[in-house]
């Protein structure tokens, strides 16, 4: 072991004549592990935010969509489909017609978005159907022969859990759904409304969708809105997620070769953009303000490194009376630093470490999912990050030790020694 490392060792295990020098390094320590803790957490909290929000939002919607911006919606649009579906980097391609609906049970009722769909095409752009938790979506397939007369039952739905939770449904329930775009009558525009049967209830723990999403079959979403052979959107599913500003570029130029302007192509990265930008804004806030608390652990080193420098004053001259340079002794205070902020670190990295961990593995903190759209707090711990808030910890605390390394090391041997 080198000297210096030595006696600063040993100044650090030493019986002290001052015990506050003693419990100020202490809580210099739990100070830095403290910070060092708290950032590790804060950080894997956002990082799962930002990660369990994008894993959501990328794998419940599509990652591209095209829509009309003129008119009413797409028209004939199985050939374009088929036509966009060999755009490079597109992998499925599935149609989809929206509409805002009310949906009632007795005296319950609850707005809703409905999604007119082909199941089959749905699962292949989006896996919000394989949520489902309760019934199956084997019903929202296509019938046989859409020309033929309706059977008794009503058709099919599949609701969110909080919507059910809202209107008091379950699998087998049928629900009376209105639409606003009703059909004009001698007395006025009357709604149009159509009894659906509850075949499945999904749970995505997302709230957005899980209270307000609902699912049918294509033709009667058509027949509902009173829009034979019209959709509102084709969803894209790609092969790489960041290319989705490329791809809906191409997907619109690709649209008007085929059928003239009037078309946009929107992607989740541009639907997105002021969530993910103020999710990275808070993670730099939350990595400021926790970092204070390793500023002031290391103004704890600096007091407890300048009361060490007053205790040992005369251990100080009779070294250098003995030969010791001035820079080993600034040497030993700066390695007296540099071992308070490596435990204190070390200390503070393996427990937020476990605590992020058991976070991410038991889920035991729960969120109101009304409030922060996901029902639980996701834990995403990244060595990086780690990584990162051990160097700033130990790049702070050594920073508070160069004042009372510089005092140590300017001790004059014969003015200390005067008196002893």
């Amino acid at each position: 072991m080198r000297f210096e490392l030595f006696v600063a060792a040993r100044y650090l295990r030493a019986r002290r004549r001052q015990a506050v020098v003693g419990l100020v390094t202490v809580i210099s320590v739990v100070g830095v592990a403290a910070g060092v803790g708290a950032l590790i957490i804060a950080l894997a909290i956002t990082n799962g935010m930002r990660r369990d929000m994008q894993q959501r939002l990328v794998g419940f919607t599509a990652h591209v969509q095209l829509m009309r911006t003129a008119g009413d919606g797409i028209r004939h649009w199985r050939a374009l489909m088929a036509n966009l579906a060999r755009v490079p980097h597109v992998v499925a391609v599935a149609p989809g017609l929206y509409g805002q609906v009310l949906i009632s049970r007795g005296a319950r009722s609850g707005g809703a978005l409905i999604k007119g769909i082909v199941p089959r095409d749905e699962r292949r752009v989006g896996n919000l159907l394989q949520t489902i938790h309760d019934g199956s979506a084997a019903a929202l397939a296509p019938v046989a022969n859409p020309g033929a007369p309706e059977s008794e039952l009503a058709p099919p739905i599949v609701i969110g859990d909080e919507l059910a939770e809202t209107l008091g449904a379950g699998v087998g329930d049928t629900l009376l759904v209105t639409s606003p775009q009703g059909e004009l009558t001698p007395l006025g525009l009357v709604p149009r409304y159509q009894r659906f049967r509850v075949v499945g209830i999904f749970s995505s723990g997302f709230y957005q969708y899980d209270s307000g999403y609902a699912f049918m079959r294509l033709a009667d979403a058509q027949r509902l809105f009173s829009e034979p052979d019209l959709i509102s959107v084709l969803s894209f599913k790609i092969d790489d997620l960041y290319k989705a500003i490329q791809v809906s570029q191409a997907i619109e130029e690709a649209t008007e070769k085929d059928r003239g302007p009037g078309f946009q192509a929107t992607n989740w990265i541009e639907q997105n953009r002021e969530l993910f930008r103020d999710m990275k804004l808070e993670q730099d806030v939350t990595f400021i303000v926790l970092a204070l608390i390793v500023v002031v652990a290391a103004l704890n080193i600096l007091i407890a490194l300048t009361m060490m420098v007053m205790e040992k004053t005369r251990d100080i001259a009779v070294m250098m009376s003995f030969g010791v340079t001035t820079e080993q002794v600034r040497k030993i205070f700066l390695l007296q630093g540099f071992l308070i902020s490596t435990v204190g670190t070390l200390l503070g990295f393996v427990l937020g470490y476990v605590i992020s961990l058991l976070g991410s593995h038991y889920r035991f903190i729960h969120l109101d999912a009304s409030v922060y759209s996901i029902d639980y707090l996701p834990f995403a711990p990244r060595l990086v990050d780690g990584l990162v808030v051990a160097s700033v910890s130990v790049g702070m605390s050594l920073l508070a030790t160069l004042y009372p390394s510089s005092s140590a090391a300017g001790v004059l041997p014969a003015e200390a020694l005067r008196y002893e």
